[in-house]
């Protein structure tokens, strides 16, 4: 089923990206554009990321920090 009609995104790529890390329909669009056009899908992905399809919700849901362990910001600090 297409998320966005605008750019042909699936759930199921919607749910990929979140997978991937992906956690705000911020970074769905950076990851495949959805969103990014009319603006009528966002409500929908927003759902998708509801529904417990992003890894770091889930960590942030349960109190545990959610930039640890990402490549790149352990070293920062």
């Amino acid at each position: 089923m297409y998320v966005c009609s605008c750019f042909g995104v699936t759930e199921a790529q919607v749910k990929q990206h979140a997978e991937d890390g992906a956690g705000t329909p911020r970074q769905i669009a950076s990851a495949c554009k959805a969103g990014t056009d009319c603006g009528s899908c966002v409500r929908r992905i927003q759902a998708i990321l509801g529904r417990g399809a992003c890894p770091r919700r889930e960590l942030a849901d349960q109190g545990r920090p959610v930039l640890s362990g990402i490549e790149g910001l352990d070293e920062a600090a």
